[in-house]
């Protein structure tokens, strides 16, 4: 299967679907953290090529509900504009089967999107004993299936007590590993 994994800097997503046998290549305007496939640059031109999937991870800075307070404050609202139609473009990729991960976005954002998330996730249903809700609005694929048997009552808020720093944003975007073996092992049977 082609599968294309768009806006992922770190690999991780792109070398569980390459341990499953798969031909994917990450992309992002940062290098690779892991060697491996992977194109640096804008992904709009990959996106309307043919995949077989993809997994788009697109920036949320103006999108999530966490930062919703600076739209106003800061006038923002056309970087949000920009940030939705960013969302839309991998959301519409050229692929039957295509997942676009977020955090829980703010209203006006949802707005624009025209619908909520398909399903949200935490890594401790996949063997990360951390919290992190993420968000997937996809096509072509189930929800993910949890993997494991962590409960939650143990998971530690670890993205989000992240040390201030110039690299945090960084950080705090990385697929736990759970997850993205999860994302391989069902959506590359799909």
């Amino acid at each position: 299967m082609r599968v294309l994994v768009a806006c992922e800097y770190s690999g991780r997503v792109r070398d569980a679907f390459r341990a499953m046998g798969h031909d994917a290549i990450s992309c992002d305007l940062l290098s690779s953290e892991a060697p491996g496939p992977h194109h640096q640059g804008d992904v709009r031109a990959m996106l309307a090529q043919p995949w077989d999937l993809v997994v788009a991870h697109p920036p949320c800075t103006r999108l999530c509900n966490s930062g919703v307070r600076w739209l106003h404050e800061r006038d923002l609202w056309d970087e949000m504009r920009d940030g939705v139609a960013f969302f839309m473009a991998c959301l519409n990729a050229n692929s039957p089967r295509v997942a676009v991960e977020n955090p829980v976005m703010h209203r006006h954002a949802r707005e624009l999107v025209g619908r909520g998330p398909c399903f949200t996730v935490q890594p401790w249903q996949f063997g990360d004993d951390a919290t992190k809700r993420t968000c997937f609005w996809t096509r072509g694929l189930p929800p993910l299936k949890p993997t494991s048997d962590l409960d939650g009552s143990t998971a530690r808020p670890e993205v989000h007590h992240a040390s201030p720093g110039p690299d945090r944003w960084k950080n705090r975007s990385r697929t736990y590993p759970g997850i993205a073996r999860a994302m391989a092992e069902q959506w590359g049977r799909a």
